[in-house]
């Protein structure tokens, strides 16, 4: 089965996710911590930086290419990410990732909602049919803040340095789009004993 590293922060993340499809329906998605990431690879994200411009071109398209509406992060982006990611994490163990991921992705990268505001995330809970208040008390517990750093820290373990990746048996495909590679790569895993 295939796994889509991914942290809703992330521009290129929410292109792959909305191309997930190629990918197959057996895809696990796989929520991690992309600042814990770029901590552990010791540099962080280009968006802080004079590339900014030619990659928010390079993002817009991309969405056009794909078929996408036109990419409108909200003002202020990159915002703190840790309680988008703690309750995406949290709608993995609910059984609702891929749902609850589809309606963050598109609130922030084509609505331009932030991602910071308890408001918006229990929307999207809410479109993922997910209780939102439940979701927000039991994001602050000790359990969903664990599965999240086990959930990064394994990710690193297995290659992952940066987000979108997918993991096709041992390999990992970096980048959205990369998504086409990690496709092909599908057919040529063994799946099982022969």
């Amino acid at each position: 089965m295939p796994t889509l590293y991914f942290d809703l922060g992330s521009p290129y993340a929410y292109l792959a996710c909305e191309r997930a499809a190629l990918l197959g329906p057996e895809l696990e998605w796989e929520p991690v911590l992309l600042g814990a990431i770029f901590k552990l690879r010791g540099f962080g994200s280009w968006s802080a930086t004079p590339a900014r411009v030619g990659r928010i071109a390079e993002l817009e398209a991309r969405a056009r290419r794909y078929g996408l509406p036109a990419l409108r992060a909200p003002a202020g982006w990159p915002s703190d990410g840790l309680e988008a990611m703690r309750c995406a994490t949290w709608a993995k163990a609910e059984g609702r990732v891929e749902p609850f991921a589809r309606a963050a992705f598109r609130a922030q990268f084509v609505r331009g909602e932030s991602l910071a505001g308890a408001g918006v995330l229990e929307a999207c809970a809410g479109e993922a049919d997910l209780e939102g208040e439940r979701m927000l008390r039991e994001v602050e517990g000790p359990a969903v803040k664990q599965a999240l750093r086990q959930g990064t820290q394994a990710a690193w373990e297995a290659g992952v340095r940066g987000v979108p990746s997918v993991r096709v048996g041992d390999s990992i495909f970096f980048g959205d789009d990369q998504l086409e590679l990690a496709s092909a790569a599908l057919g040529e895993v063994p799946t099982g004993p022969r």
